[in-house]
């Protein structure tokens, strides 16, 4: 168990506290570390992320729009690397001023119009582009509320059991057995949900399912944390089905790729500045990156 005799203060004060794999970049403060100006590429819209499920929700999107054939869904993705502390940029405080990734600009209207939070970023584009939304009221509610559901529960799965089973300096048994279990519980809320459903919300593929996969698919099929085992991940049927479906299309091959800085050099594309970047050899970007 974890140590039962910390008091808290009556006032808590910020002391470079152990914060794991991330403390060099925490902090109790928003605003700019430094000074420095985000790049803009050629393409309607300017993302600024990274390879991680909430990064990976916007990349997926944009490809499936590009493969329905919304040319204006055309991009650049530019690598913000968070352990260096690239989301305290000037630049990309100016277009987030919560400094989390990933960050968009649509560079189509006039002036540019910045999107922050990638549940706000999808569906900004499926309204733009009146795509993978659905068009009856009801089910866009229920749509709606899939989406919102993950936007809500996945900070615990992330800076919960992700943060205290994988990055914390030390294992320590409360937190990771609280976290552990609403981790579980949400994998079962999605599993009863998919027993009866293609997608998450019925036979349409929609931003709901776009969104909720790279959190809920990579913990079933990708062990992501490495958790697979732990979580018993095998156990939650009609996820890994769902999972695994989503996980063979092209588009979200594609989409996973994009701004990704680990695992196998073929799955990483750490810039997208064109679609025949998925064609070139992925190690040679990766050498030119570094």
């Amino acid at each position: 168990m974890s140590d039962s005799s910390y008091t808290p203060p009556k006032v808590w004060t910020w002391d470079a506290q152990d914060g794991g794999a991330f403390t060099s970049t925490n902090r109790p403060i928003a605003g700019a570390t430094h000074e420095k100006e985000l790049p803009v590429g050629k393409h309607p819209m300017q993302l600024y992320s990274l390879g991680t499920p909430n990064g990976v929700k916007v990349t997926i999107l944009l490809e499936e729009l590009l493969a329905a054939g919304h040319k204006g869904a055309e991009y650049d993705a530019w690598l913000i690397r968070i352990g260096d502390g690239d989301q305290f940029g000037s630049g990309f405080v100016s277009m987030n001023p919560n400094s989390k990734i990933p960050a968009l600009m649509d560079h189509s209207t006039n002036p540019p119009t910045r999107i922050f939070e990638s549940g706000a970023m999808l569906l900004y584009l499926a309204e733009k582009f009146n795509a993978f939304l659905p068009k009856d009221p009801a089910n866009r509610a229920e749509m709606l509320s899939w989406l919102f559901w993950q936007m809500g529960s996945a900070p615990y799965v992330g800076g919960g059991f992700g943060h205290f089973y994988t990055y914390a300096s030390e294992k320590q048994q409360y937190p990771i057995d609280r976290f552990t279990m609403e981790t579980k519980r949400q994998l079962d809320v999605l599993n009863r949900q998919l027993a009866d459903n293609r997608y998450v919300t019925g036979d349409d593929y929609t931003i709901a399912d776009i969104a909720i996969f790279p959190w809920y698919g990579g913990l079933v099929i990708h062990n992501q944390y490495n958790a697979a085992e732990f979580l018993e991940a095998e156990s939650y049927t009609h996820v890994v089905r769902w999972a695994k479906e989503l996980d063979a299309r092209e588009t979200v091959k594609r989409g996973r790729m994009v701004n990704r800085v680990r695992g196998e050099p073929s799955e990483q594309l750490r810039e997208r500045h064109d679609a025949g970047d998925f064609d070139t050899k992925t190690q040679d970007k990766i050498e030119a990156a570094d």
